[in-house]
């Protein structure tokens, strides 16, 4: 985990951190005592640039990354442009974009400061990831596409201590 904190800050993005299941897995994981860590589909990286809204610079972000770790599954995405692609209004700051993510135990960013110390944005809290509970947040709106995203993960299968609100 501090090789790719360290990797993402040497890009020296506009308040960008690694996120969502990167996180909320790593802490699954050890909350059901695994000692290693259950697979990742992607590594989401993201950032708060709303003078550059080009994705291409998302691409070459994400060839960087793969280019210095050797791992294939870096995702990097700008949020200022995000609310475009997710129909709402334009995001403030990460905090505002992540808070708009399905549920509150995904909305969870980490970065690397300066001075190594791990800081993180959590707009719902972290009682909820830490207590292994699944539940839609407040304003994320599709319940249909959180209902059929939480199914589909089967996340029950993979952390059976999970508690899902809503479901």
């Amino acid at each position: 985990m501090m090789n790719d904190l360290s990797v993402v800050r040497s890009l020296e993005l506009p308040h960008g951190y690694i996120a969502a299941g990167y996180v909320r897995n790593y802490i699954w994981d050890y909350l059901h005592g695994y000692h290693t860590r259950t697979p990742l589909n992607d590594i989401d990286v993201i950032y708060y640039n709303k003078e550059e809204l080009d994705e291409e610079v998302e691409k070459k972000l994400e060839q960087q990354l793969k280019q210095a770790t050797g791992n294939p599954l870096w995702s990097v995405k700008n949020q200022a442009r995000m609310h475009i692609q997710n129909g709402n209004r334009p995001y403030l700051s990460i905090q505002d974009a992540i808070s708009y993510w399905p549920e509150t135990a995904t909305a969870v960013a980490i970065t690397l400061e300066a001075d190594n110390r791990i800081s993180y944005v959590c707009p719902h809290g972290l009682d909820d990831m830490f207590e292994c509970r699944v539940r839609q947040s407040p304003l994320f709106k599709d319940e249909a596409y959180y209902q059929k995203r939480v199914r589909g993960k089967q996340w029950e299968a993979i952390w059976p201590k999970l508690t899902f609100i809503g479901l």
